[in-house]
């Protein structure tokens, strides 16, 4: 009887395996047991991953001897993709590789140039261990391909040699769902948005944009549009614009131009300078005055919800540095970088997709930005200042002189001032009730209240400018300080805000993903390293040699009797 029911258990063990088995065969399900769902793809990733027909190669270039964090950087990124291959109905290849491997040094060269013209990058980093400094050379990036377009993916978020590298690949880790998904919704769907950068107005040049233009040319259509010559079909045929830093009034006619584009459900970032002031202007004379400047839109932004004020924010807690010359040894100049007040390292909002996990965003001379109670339109403020703020009203004198003051506290004790605010709804037309203005013919719409839309309001043109050689004249990536060699949140607000704008599908808010990283106390490793090591490796030798010499006595003992 006993003999019988050891049968039955077995066979039933067989059975239900064998049930198991078949009904995995057909029903895919995949179990996360982590209390932050890491290892759990959102719903938009899992339906683009569905829909897809097309085979996806992607390569990454992240392997061979890496550091620790981009080890667990690289374990991240593998985990997340065998999801995708998981869940895709297409093919989904992922291919790991060292590109630089088991070459000589100008093969290394060689392969690193042809990488850099496919967007990839390679980044020296600077790794501290307990024997000092060391130099590596590592490929934080991968290329995403199918239907013979391919897009390159920056897998390590923020470049910034001065940060904390956990910290950093923390949150590249998180935003690895956000970078991938909207890359492969890009290249898979095939769909480009067209953004025009105005120029009509003495916007920022052609080589201050160039790598604005150039990053987003990976993903859109990117072009200048004058305002003066471009047509109401010309308008349809635009998803965003983006106004940076206009010098000169606008007219009734281009204003009209935006309103039409407006209410038909486009999108526009105002990245505005409402002052007039300048470091160049500074270090070519011994002061300036900064005043008002009129670009006759103070009563456009005002209807859609949002006023730039007229004055400059000094932020002594948290500011960008400038070189200024110190004195003369023998022929050279002696520069030093000092501290500038004027120019706030903006704080990102926390909640915010469109904001959230960017780095200090770097500002010149900018101004508060404030809303105006509109009906239909949301409103988000998403860059502020820090609490320790003064809020300087034009016309004030300004000069290089005063880096040397030194602030008094209590004249900076404040609130985060708004520099960026996010309006989203139904705009109002500016054109309601009035005639047409001289330039437009016929009317490009009689409508009184637009279809949904967003748009951003900047109290500083600079945002998007980058920096661009005195040597040679040729440009620097967007948010890189070449005096301080730091890169700041810049150039991914920019992108941020071009996803959020032309993204129907909202993919950006698969960046709220929160991934808990527990890493271990790294001083608490340092002064316990001895004992740790003496539990996990002597440790079980002695219990093994203790317990074959007790057993050994034992079997003596009993077998002598």
């Amino acid at each position: 009887m006993i003999r019988r029911n050891k049968w039955f258990d077995t066979i039933v063990v067989l059975v239900a395996l064998l049930v198991i088995n078949t009904v995995a065969a057909y029903f895919f399900y995949r179990f996360d047991f982590t209390a932050d769902k890491r290892f759990t793809l959102n719903e938009k990733t899992k339906i683009l991953l569905k829909k897809n027909e097309k085979p996806v190669l992607i390569t990454v270039f992240l392997n061979g001897e890496l550091p620790p964090a981009f080890k667990r950087l690289q374990a991240a990124v593998s985990d997340l993709l065998s999801d995708y291959k998981a869940y895709s109905t297409a093919e989904v290849k992922v291919v790991f590789i060292d590109p630089i491997a088991g070459l000589n040094q100008a093969d290394q060269d060689t392969v690193i140039n042809n990488l850099y013209q496919q967007g990839i990058e390679a980044t020296n980093l600077s790794v501290k261990t307990e024997a000092g400094l060391t130099q590596k050379l590592v490929f934080p990036m991968a290329i995403i391909e199918s239907d013979g377009k391919q897009i390159p993916i920056k897998l390590f978020q923020n470049l910034e040699t001065n940060g904390s590298y956990e910290d950093n690949i923390n949150r590249s880790i998180e935003n690895l769902e956000y970078t991938f998904t909207s890359s492969l919704k890009k290249i898979v769907t095939g769909s480009n948005a067209r953004i025009g950068f105005t120029e009509s107005n003495g916007e920022l040049s052609d080589l201050q944009l160039y790598d604005a233009r150039l990053t987003l040319s990976n993903h859109y259509v990117v072009g200048r549009v004058d305002l003066n010559t471009i047509t109401k079909a010309g308008l349809d045929k635009l998803n965003m614009l983006v106004i940076a830093k206009p010098k000169q009034p606008f007219t009734e006619a281009e204003k009209y131009k935006i309103n039409y584009f407006v209410l038909n459900g486009g999108n526009v970032l105002w990245s505005i300078d409402q002052v007039n002031a300048e470091l160049d202007s500074l270090q070519n004379r011994n002061g300036q005055m900064a005043t008002n400047r009129n670009l006759n839109l103070d009563d456009m932004l005002f209807i859609y919800g949002a006023r730039i004020n007229y004055n400059i924010i000094a932020d002594p807690s948290n500011s960008a540095e400038i070189p200024v010359a110190t004195g003369a040894v023998g022929t050279q100049n002696q520069m030093q970088l000092v501290p500038w007040i004027y120019y706030p390292i903006l704080l990102p909002d926390t909640v915010h997709s469109v904001v959230k996990k960017l780095d200090g965003i770097k500002s010149e001379f900018p101004s508060t930005v404030d809303t105006i109670g509109v009906k239909g339109v949301q409103k988000s403020y998403i860059l502020t200042t820090s609490t320790f703020n003064k809020v300087y009203n034009v016309p004030k004198l300004f000069s290089l002189q005063m880096v040397a003051e030194q602030p008094d506290p209590k004249m900076f004790m404040s609130h985060p001032q708004n520099v960026a605010v996010l309006l989203e709804g139904s705009f109002s037309s500016v054109f309601a009730g009035r005639p047409l203005p001289a330039g437009i013919i016929s009317p490009y719409t009689l409508a009184t209240a637009g279809k949904p839309g967003k748009m951003i309001v900047i109290g500083d043109g600079d945002i998007f400018k980058n920096q661009v050689s005195e040597t040679d004249g040729s440009p620097f990536p967007l948010g890189f300080d070449r005096y301080t060699q730091r890169t700041f949140g810049n150039k991914a607000l920019l992108l941020n805000i071009v996803d959020y704008f032309t993204d129907n599908d909202n993919l950006i808010a698969l960046r709220n993903k929160d991934v808990k990283i527990r890493l271990l106390d790294k001083g608490k490793i340092k002064l316990e390293k001895s004992r740790w090591q003496f539990i996990n490796v002597v440790a079980p030798l002695l219990l093994l040699i203790l317990f074959a010499t007790f057993q050994h006595y034992y079997r003596k003992y009993k077998y002598a009797k």
